[in-house]
């Protein structure tokens, strides 16, 4: 196992003095995210995010399969993530972080109830669909997480699923070539906003690497574009108190319709 290639001591001495004073060493303000590109294609269901030096693809594919016995009217939705030593130093490409991410995301978009998986059942217990969502790290930059949940959903609804026809008992999956294929129906957009904290009352929103090498833990908060909260999440050592909490949620909620706009600019670049 190759261990993950830290600050040096002088460089996380220099950051937290100068995050103390309010100034981050990309120049960016305390509650700024770093410039979002979001790009569609070349086929449905592809999306990459770029965060400054984080980037990410998210591909959607699908499949027919029999459903699980107890849900024999729903589809099913897979996720996983994957993080190479291609995507930073020191890294391996299984690392406990793919995990944790895989059950984020997994959290956020399954949980929540965020694709209807009832419409992905063809015929009830014998043809369902089986959605796989694969996220890949090119490049490890900080904050994963957020750029993770807004590739995933972003992908998720670009991708288009063949058409079916249901005759009686049988089932006929139609070429794309034959028939436009269909979205998938998503209920809703959830997206994650994380912070680091770096002790007392210092937030950072969206650290870079160096930043989530140095802070203490991560909070974070998901919410969707209707301003619901679907999810809070916190790892690390201190403990946040009620008025923390709040303050995140706040700056989280302004954050995510400038993502979720970011989103729908970048669905409507790829249809026209």
């Amino acid at each position: 196992m190759v261990a993950e290639i830290g600050p040096s001591n002088v460089e996380a001495a220099f950051l937290l003095e100068s995050l103390a004073k309010g100034i981050r060493v990309d120049g960016r303000g305390i509650y700024d995210y770093r410039r979002l590109k979001i790009s569609c294609g070349p086929t449905h269901g592809m999306v990459e995010v770029h965060l400054r030096q984080t980037r990410v693809l998210a591909r959607v594919s699908c499949e027919v399969t029999r459903p699980l016995p107890d849900r024999p009217t729903e589809g099913i939705v897979q996720f996983s993530a994957e993080l190479s030593s291609m995507a930073a130093p020191g890294l391996e490409s299984k690392t406990a972080q793919e995990v944790a991410i895989t059950r984020m995301v997994e959290r956020v978009i399954r949980q929540s109830r965020a694709v209807d998986t009832e419409a992905l059942c063809i015929l009830a217990g014998e043809k369902v669909w089986l959605v796989r969502l694969d996220i890949h790290f090119l490049d490890h930059g900080g904050n994963l997480i957020d750029a993770a949940s807004i590739a995933a959903i972003a992908a998720l609804k670009h991708f288009r699923r063949p058409d079916v026809t249901v005759d009686g008992e049988e089932a006929i999956i139609h070429d794309v070539r034959e028939r436009n294929p269909v979205p998938l129906s998503i209920h809703h957009t959830p997206i994650c906003v994380s912070f680091g904290f770096f002790g007392g009352e210092l937030i950072v929103l969206d650290t870079n690497l160096l930043e989530e090498q140095t802070q203490v833990s991560n909070f974070t908060v998901t919410l969707n574009a209707h301003r619901e909260l679907c999810a809070l999440n916190k790892a690390g050592g201190i403990p946040l108190n009620p008025k923390q909490i709040q303050r995140c949620i706040q700056i989280a909620l302004a954050k995510v319709d400038e993502i979720n706009e970011k989103i729908q600019e970048a669905l409507k670049a790829c249809a026209a």
